[in-house]
Parts: C-alpha cells; sequence; structure tokens
C-alpha cells in the first residue's frame, strides 16, 4: 500500500510539474528535463510513469478534464449549459492543470498531438445537454443541438484565448457572460431565458457544490471501507483507474 500511495503522488507531482511547463512554454519549447528540474523527481521516476513528452501531454489533457468536474444534474437543461460554460471559466481561472490542458489543446505547434479530442469530447456533451433540452421544449424550434453545440465550443475556445492573450483570464468572467448574453436569445425560448443564472459567481457556486458532493462521497465510502475492514478483517484500498501498482 505504502508503494501504492508514493507511487500516486509520484505521478502526481509530474503532471503538476508539466502542467506547469507546458502553460508557461508551450508544447514545442518544453523539454523532459524542465520537467524533471520542476518536479524534482529522477529521470527514471519520470519514465516509470510516462514514456515521452507527447504521453506527459496526454496526461495533462486527460487530467484537466477531470479536474473540470462534472456539473451536478439540473432540472433546466439550460441552466446546465450555462454551468458547464461558467464553471470552465472559473477553472482556467484558478487551476493551472485546467490552463495547461486548455494550451496544448489550442496549441496549433504541438502537431505530434491529437488536440482535436479536447474540442470533439466538450462538444458531445453539450451535444447531449441541448439534445435533452430540445425535448424538454426549452430550445427554439429551428436550433440543432449539435450545430449549436460546435458554435458554443468554437466561440468559447476563441474568447478563452482572447482573454488569455490579453489580460491572462482575469476579464474571462466577463467575456463569457457577454457571449452568453448574446447568443442564448437566438438558442432558448425567452420564458426560460429569463430564468437563467448568468452571473459570474455562477461558476465559483458551482464549482463548490462539485467538491461538497465529493467530499460527502468520499466521507461515505470511507465509512463503508471502515465497515468492510471490521467485518473481513481486511481493507479495501482505493487505485485509481490505470494508476501503476509499485513506484520508483
Amino acid at each position: 500500500m505504502a508503494k501504492q500511495d508514493r507511487a500516486i503522488r509520484t505521478r502526481h507531482t509530474i503532471l503538476v510539474a508539466a502542467a506547469s511547463v507546458f502553460e508557461e512554454r508551450g508544447y514545442q519549447a518544453a523539454t523532459i528535463t524542465d520537467i524533471l528540474t520542476t518536479a524534482g523527481v529522477t529521470k527514471g521516476a519520470l519514465y516509470f510513469h510516462f514514456q515521452s513528452k507527447e504521453d506527459l501531454a496526454y496526461g495533462v489533457m486527460a487530467a484537466q478534464g477531470r479536474h473540470m468536474g462534472t456539473v451536478p444534474p439540473r432540472t433546466c437543461k439550460t441552466q446546465e449549459v450555462v454551468d458547464t460554460v461558467l464553471l470552465q471559466t472559473y477553472r482556467l481561472q484558478k487551476d493551472p492543470m485546467v490552463r495547461a490542458g486548455v494550451r496544448l489543446a489550442m496549441d496549433q505547434q504541438a502537431t505530434e498531438l491529437d488536440r482535436g479530442t479536447s474540442f470533439q469530447e466538450w462538444s458531445h456533451g453539450m451535444t447531449t445537454l441541448l439534445t435533452q433540452a430540445k425535448q424538454q421544449g426549452e430550445l427554439l424550434p429551428h436550433i440543432n443541438p449539435t450545430d449549436t453545440a460546435d458554435l458554443l465550443v468554437g466561440a468559447y475556445a476563441g474568447i478563452q484565448a482572447m482573454s488569455q492573450a490579453i489580460t491572462n483570464y482575469t476579464d474571462l468572467d466577463h467575456r463569457t457572460t457577454t457571449l452568453l448574453t448574446h447568443t442564448l436569445p437566438n438558442i432558448i425560448h425567452p420564458p426560460i431565458l429569463t430564468t437563467l443564472n448568468l452571473t459570474p459567481q455562477r461558476g465559483a457556486t458551482t464549482y463548490h457544490e462539485i467538491q461538497n458532493n465529493l467530499n460527502e462521497n468520499n466521507n461515505n465510502n470511507e465509512g463503508s471501507a471502515g465497515e468492510g475492514s471490521r467485518g473481513n478483517g481486511v481493507g479495501d484500498g482505493n487505485v485509481g483507474v490505470g494508476q501503476p501498482q509499485t513506484a520508483n
């Protein structure tokens, strides 16, 4: 168990260091040496978890998706769309892992990477929510959920890139709210539109809601594991999917 915990911690340390280097320098300029120096680990430890710089980049992009969290289901699916966008805005302002993942996805010089997957996954998620919204009668009759999802994802990618270049994301909440207030009236029925919470603070509220839910789930799982340990004499170890069992 100690080796397993050390492996998880080492892998996390390397990913955090890689995120910092990728965010600052971009994919092409970043080097394994930079990441090793920032992480403070040996080359052997790094290559135990990641085989190449490309592998590290994919690790950061995958971790970025996990760090974003999942918005809890809303009765109003267009509010869930809004919350998803505002949560991403909040995470871009607060979380280096998310910023690094987005920079990698947007880096046109990173020709070795499959950068399209991040956009496709977000578009797919937004399409699902918009399809549900249309089924509930929230969208205007002419709206195509797939096309609308691609439009929102593409427009958001543009404003976040502009915000990063001009203010390092400090004005992204304002730009995001402006995007939503200009696009949603052409997508959503007016009675639904008037019920939506588009305030910049909504992203932080959603983030803390997710964290509280995660903490409650973890507490419940720990309680269940404790009961199982007392009953069987053996505790269950939580191993993340794809996490190694041993470490250097």
